[in-house]
């Protein structure tokens, strides 16, 4: 199975579980798992799936979901140890995805032992796919997509329940609430309409396959004191860039504003 097959496969399970539970779902089709941190059927099901599937057409790899890690904490242990490894984001933005909003995406990371080696971002309402392999670029719907350079004073968003507004005393163009959803994004940071993006607390499920395709641009994930954001490591916050100088800049920028809060 070659990576456009498996964007197919994202596809096919998208269309035939998450679509029809879009602004369709019962008083019973809604759960969380903390505050405002919600999961629907659509997740569930969508990741048992995918686990199936993929777990058929790569026999011997491991294939971990969110849903899966938050009912057995010990199937994160996999995530950058597994020989072969499949990392599940079954509904990213499930909180939009109740809402009604069309922010919702549907990602898969592929791991080779700790290297991301092929990354999907599937956004079913606005009918785009976004792909990466290693040293394959990215594309979107098949066409190839090239970095574009930052901003003098980078443009930037804020991940949920962090510094939102915050523009470090002018040094960075004003900032915006992040859409709430890791698969919009890292589209975004990746096509140019934002410089970064910055998460309080990293889960690998949201960042591995957008990491990979800013890595392919020249670009990455770092935590706030510049050092490489990697899946199991601290869940401290981390800036997400094309650019790995814009990344340590803004983080560096944030890193004392933390400090004082």
């Amino acid at each position: 199975m070659n990576p456009d097959d498996v964007m197919d496969l994202i596809k096919d399970v998208s269309a035939r579980i998450i679509e029809p539970r879009f602004r369709a779902l019962g008083s019973g089709d809604v759960g969380t798992k903390g505050p405002g941190d919600f999961v629907t059927v659509a997740d569930r099901q969508a990741e048992a799936e995918f686990i199936r599937l993929l777990g058929r057409a790569f026999p011997g790899a491991v294939v971990v979901g969110e849903e899966s890690c938050y009912a057995d904490p010990s199937l994160m242990g996999a995530i950058g140890a597994a020989e072969h490894c499949f990392v599940i984001d079954p509904v990213d933005g499930t909180g939009n995805f109740v809402r009604g909003s069309d922010d919702f995406a549907v990602m898969v990371a592929e791991m080779r032992g700790p290297r991301t080696v092929a990354g999907w971002i599937w956004q079913p309402r606005h009918g785009l796919g976004y792909q990466a392999t290693v040293g394959g670029g990215v594309t979107r719907n098949g066409a190839p997509v090239t970095p574009s350079p930052t901003h003098p004073r980078p443009t930037g968003a804020t991940g949920q329940r962090l510094w939102r507004g915050f523009d470090a005393a002018g040094r960075l163009a004003p900032l915006r609430e992040s859409s709430h959803c890791a698969g919009v994004d890292y589209p975004q940071v990746v096509t140019g309409l934002l410089d970064f993006v910055a998460y309080r607390r990293p889960r690998p499920w949201d960042h591995l396959a957008g990491g990979l395709m800013l890595t392919e641009m020249g670009g990455g994930i770092v935590h706030l004191d510049g050092s490489p954001w990697t899946p199991g490591g601290p869940e401290t916050p981390i800036i997400s860039s094309r650019d790995l100088d814009t990344a340590r800049r803004v983080g560096a920028l944030w890193l004392p504003y933390t400090l004082r809060s």
